[in-house]
C-alpha cells in the first residue's frame, strides 16, 4: 500500500514484463477518498505488444496512514469513454 497520493499506480508487472502500463493520471480528488482514473496499456501475450488504450476509474480510502483501493470501474475502450463523457455533458449543462 502507499501512504503519498501521488505514489498510487497501476503498473503491474509479472515475470520482468510490464503487463498493465499506466500512461496517465488524474486526481479527480482527494482526501480520505480520493478518485484517480488512468490511462493504460495492457500487455497481449498472444501478440507479444501493448494492446489500445484503456481507462480505469479507481476509488482508494486512506486508512491507518496508507490508501487502499476500495473500487473501480474499467473503460474498456475509447468509444465507450466517449459515450460516457456524452452522456455526462448531456446531464450537467
Amino acid at each position: 500500500m502507499v501512504s503519498d497520493l501521488d505514489e498510487i499506480t497501476i503498473n503491474y508487472e509479472e515475470d520482468s514484463v510490464v503487463v498493465v502500463k499506466e500512461l496517465d493520471k488524474e486526481i479527480l480528488s482527494r482526501g480520505a477518498w480520493t478518485t484517480i482514473v488512468f490511462r493504460y496499456q495492457q500487455w497481449d501475450r498472444k501478440k507479444e505488444e501493448y494492446g489500445p488504450e484503456r481507462f480505469t476509474i479507481r476509488r482508494y480510502r486512506k486508512m491507518h496512514g496508507e490508501f487502499k483501493q476500495q473500487s473501480k470501474f474499467n473503460i474498456s475502450s475509447k468509444d465507450q469513454a466517449r459515450k460516457i463523457i456524452d452522456t455526462l455533458k448531456k446531464w450537467i449543462e
